[in-house]
Order: C-alpha cells, then sequence, then structure tokens
C-alpha cells in the first residue's frame, strides 16, 4: 500500500480566460467564512459551487445514530458542493469552516456552463476521478489497516497537504477534536487516543493543543503501510 497526497485539486490551468478556476473566479463573488461557519448544510439545494482561495473546510455528514462522520478536508484550489450542482440533488453532506476561509461562491449555472468548455469538463471528470479513487483507497484502507495504520494515513494526508516545515520536523496545525479524528479514520475515540500515545511512546510524532509535529516520517509512513 503506497501512501500519497489526497486532494483533489483544480488546476490554476494555462489558458486564464478558460480555465475553470479561472472562469468560476470570473463569474463568482468572494466571500469569507468564519471558523465554525458553513458553507453548506445536508439537504439544502446545490444552487451554489464554492472555490477554497485559502484555509480549510471540513465536510462531514451526520450518521443515523447522531455521531457526526467526517468524510474529508478540503483546502486551496479545491472546488466543493460540485456533486448537487452537476445532478441536481440536495447536499448529500455538510461543509464547516475549520479555519478562516476565503472563496470564490458561484452559481451552479456557471459550473455547468463553464462545462461546455472540454478543458473545463476535463478538470471536473479528473477531480471526481481523483476522489473515486480515494474512496476505493480508504475502503482498502479500512479492510487492511488497524486503527495505528489508520492514524498514521491520515497524519501523513495531512503534512502532504497541510504541513509546515518545524526544523527538521513538519508541524500540523489541526483544528480537529480527537472525536472528528477519530470519525475521519472511522475508529472509536478511545482507540484513536491509544494510536496518538503509541506514537508518542515511539518518537514518530510530539503533540500539543491543535498541533501535531512529526519528527519521524519514514516510521509513519510504514505504519501506514501496515509494514511496522
Amino acid at each position: 500500500m503506497t501512501v500519497g497526497p489526497g486532494a483533489a485539486r483544480l488546476s490554476a490551468g494555462t489558458d486564464a480566460t478558460t480555465g475553470l478556476v479561472a472562469v468560476l473566479r470570473a463569474n463568482g463573488r468572494a466571500q469569507r467564512f468564519r471558523r465554525g461557519q458553513a458553507l453548506f448544510t445536508a439537504g439544502e439545494l446545490g444552487e451554489r459551487v464554492f472555490v477554497i482561495v485559502a484555509g480549510r473546510v471540513l465536510v462531514s455528514c451526520v450518521a443515523t445514530n447522531g455521531r457526526e462522520l467526517v468524510l474529508n478536508i478540503c483546502g486551496p484550489q479545491e472546488l466543493v458542493g460540485e456533486v448537487s450542482a452537476l445532478d441536481g440533488g440536495p447536499r448529500s453532506a455538510s461543509a464547516t469552516a475549520i479555519d478562516e476561509v476565503d472563496v470564490t461562491v458561484c452559481a451552479a449555472s456557471v459550473l455547468l456552463s463553464a462545462m461546455a468548455n472540454p478543458d473545463a469538463a476535463g478538470e471536473v471528470i479528473r477531480m471526481l476521478a481523483a476522489r473515486l479513487r480515494e474512496a476505493d483507497r480508504r475502503r482498502l484502507e479500512f479492510a487492511a489497516l488497524d486503527t495505528l495504520g489508520r492514524v498514521a494515513w491520515r497524519l501523513l494526508e495531512l503534512i502532504d497537504r497541510f504541513g509546515e516545515p518545524d526544523g527538521d520536523a513538519t508541524a500540523i496545525d489541526m483544528p480537529l477534536s480527537q472525536e472528528q479524528l477519530a470519525s475521519w479514520c472511522g475508529a472509536s475515540r478511545e482507540a484513536t487516543v491509544k494510536a496518538l500515545t503509541r506514537l508518542r511512546t515511539l518518537g514518530v510524532v510530539t503533540t500539543g493543543r491543535q498541533r501535531i509535529v512529526v519528527g519521524d516520517p519514514a516510521t509513519l509512513r510504514r505504519l501506514a503501510d501496515g509494514l511496522a
């Protein structure tokens, strides 16, 4: 099993006028969301799409038992809310700012019109294909790895996408609760806490308030690959 970034980012494109991001930004408006503010909620009509410019967005849904299920964390240059825009159905998940988030908001009709351009349509298809691959990879991960391996995988994904240098290590400012991290790993909170404790004991990570520093990414990668 090989670990790689989980983002499905849109390309900035070489054509400044017809690239999908350029079209959406030209026909949208800038909006800022505070941390904890919802971009949209499950069940709404998909009348808008959002291109993330800065910050991170938590995509989640609520299970029948009332537990929040974390589906993804999206960052800059990613499109959210496109599925409802494409199929006309209600939102299947909610999107919430976990930082201060800047986005470009567009009417769903802008995305649909843009897709008349083959290059723009190709970008959307590649993005959706990347998310499908990620869903398949996650099913394999859940079947093959224990909680320690899943937590290792999530941390690798986070440092690949959002990590910042911290001396010889990589730091992640991660405003997720332990419950949310556990949900994202498909594990209980107790098992996730034990996995983090194990990673600290091994010297792979150090943790602080909403901050994780990865000092041994090689061991973390072996754990994520189920090899350690």
